[in-house]
């Protein structure tokens, strides 16, 4: 029965990461104007270059959308990660 527990909590434990991840790539897609593939891409290479658990820079972006500033590591490291996936290199955002 404890085996079942254990086995139930990490399956929740991975499905809460896995939404997380997925409202962090939807805040890039409608923040930063680029595919969902790519904002996954994003998310995972700000992971590997800030040694910081893709998990947990998916809640830093979520927690940026609702006003609260990003780790600085993490913010430098998106921002770059994403002008190299932009499909707008170049061209200058629209206002508004």
């Amino acid at each position: 029965m404890a085996r079942l527990r254990r086995e139930n909590a990490e399956l929740r434990q991975a499905a809460d990461s896995h939404a997380k991840v997925d409202q962090a790539i939807g805040v890039l897609v409608a923040t930063r104007r680029i595919r969902p593939a790519a904002g996954f891409d994003v998310l995972r290479e700000d992971s590997r270059r800030t040694d910081v658990k893709l998990h947990t820079i998916a809640k830093a972006v979520i927690a940026w959308a609702l006003g609260r500033p990003l780790p600085e590591s993490v913010g430098r490291e998106l921002a770059a990660a994403v002008e190299r996936r932009s499909p707008h290199q170049g061209v200058p955002d629209r206002p508004g």
